[in-house]
């Protein structure tokens, strides 16, 4: 959609809005709203999206006033956002939002176009009113949009301006999340908008006390947290991103798997196949889901070193249950360095996404255990084919 005016004075990018959102697929949920306070600001082409409830009459024109609860519709958005299904087009359109019923002395906060974002913050606010301000984050959540720069100084002033805010508050306030400080300079922002940005709390559900407490944040409000729930909800994305490699994988262990004595099996393809994936299915599981989960209870700093002690746990438990149809310690051998390899290396995935890393860990992660999986998944290639003869 076009960012250009996004609080409403174009109609293409009105906030609260879809274009023809359920023809093309893309977008939050938007539907058809039966109350004839709504109907009315529906255009051709044009749907109100499920999640506004009213309108406000400002000096800066109509702004949307959104539910603080979330429909069905959210719901499911949210399962299948979850899953990786369409999360890279999971917007809201940028612009001024309110919710409750906010006034000129109602606070500002802002947020990215995430939609999950979005319905985060507004689900933490059931008995609050005040203004959301959403910058274009091109999607992206907050704290990965003030490192990748489009959570920031230059797009918060611009909003602030295409949205008339002076317009709509007394006060010259933007409440701007703790994640996206890396982002946004308060000091800029107050010299070409003339709005003083206060740095809130990190999470969403802090807000209410954050503005209880005069705008003031307690110690446990600013610490970054990664609980079990936290840890445990970002497995499902990456197990699905993990589907089509390893459909593919598991096409070409069938194929390895056939090579014997004889040439080409196809007997020996399906039954040594069938071994090949299930060490590939529990290496998934233990570096997608197990090692995330249990992340703080496994020794070792590095996330690849930790997919290793999980993946072996696993592996050795596979090797158990299965070492009646395995031929030979080449055979136990290839198993195991394979499950093991694509733990560490799924499990490496995740250390973009906690705060237990940085950018040179990372890196330096990368560089050193790349090349141990490469060599394990070669020689475990090896193995499993020596087996066979």
């Amino acid at each position: 959609m076009d960012e250009k005016d996004g609080c409403g004075q174009d109609g293409q990018s009105t906030p609260g809005v879809n274009i023809m959102a359920s023809m093309e697929g893309r977008g939050p949920s938007c539907l058809n709203v039966d109350k004839d306070a709504l109907a009315g600001h529906e255009k051709p082409g044009f749907k109100l999206c499920s999640y506004v409830d009213s309108f406000s009459e400002t000096h800066a024109g109509r702004i949307p006033i959104v539910k603080s609860g979330l429909g069905k519709e959210d719901l499911f958005s949210t399962v299948y956002v979850r899953w990786g299904i369409r999360r890279h087009d999971y917007k809201v359109v940028p612009g001024l939002y309110g919710i409750g019923h906010p006034d000129r002395a109602s606070e500002v906060l802002v947020t990215a176009n995430f939609k999950l974002t979005f319905d985060h913050l507004r689900r933490a606010l059931p008995h609050i009113s005040a203004w959301i301000l959403v910058l274009d984050t091109k999607g992206i959540n907050v704290w990965c949009a003030a490192g990748k720069g489009t959570f920031s100084t230059r797009e918060l002033v611009k909003r602030i301006e295409a949205c008339s805010l002076e317009k709509i508050v007394d006060h010259k306030r933007v409440i701007v999340p703790q994640l996206g400080a890396t982002g946004v300079s308060a000091a800029d922002v107050k010299k070409q908008s003339g709005f003083r940005v206060v740095y809130g709390p990190i999470r969403a559900k802090d807000i209410p006390a954050f503005l209880k407490n005069n705008r003031t944040a307690d110690k446990p409000m600013r610490q970054v947290t990664f609980t079990l729930y936290e840890r445990f909800v970002l497995t499902p994305v990456e197990l699905k991103n993990a589907l089509k490699p390893a459909f593919i994988a598991a096409l070409v262990l069938f194929v390895v798997s056939g090579v014997g004595p004889g040439g080409f099996s196809f007997s020996g393809a399906w039954e040594r196949g069938l071994l090949a994936v299930l060490a590939l299915v529990t290496g998934i599981f233990s570096g997608g889901f197990v090692t995330p989960v249990l992340l703080p209870y496994i020794p070792f700093r590095e996330f690849a070193a930790k997919g290793i002690i999980a993946g072996s746990v696993f592996a050795i438990l596979l090797m158990v249950a299965i070492s009646s149809a395995i031929n030979g310690m080449a055979g136990f051998g290839a198993l195991f360095l394979f499950s093991m390899a694509i733990s560490s290396f799924l499990a490496m995935n995740f250390t973009g996404t906690t705060p237990f890393t940085s950018p040179s860990g990372v890196e330096k992660e990368m560089k050193r255990f790349i090349p141990v999986q490469v060599v394990a998944l070669a020689v475990s290639s090896g193995l499993w084919i020596y087996s066979a003869f």
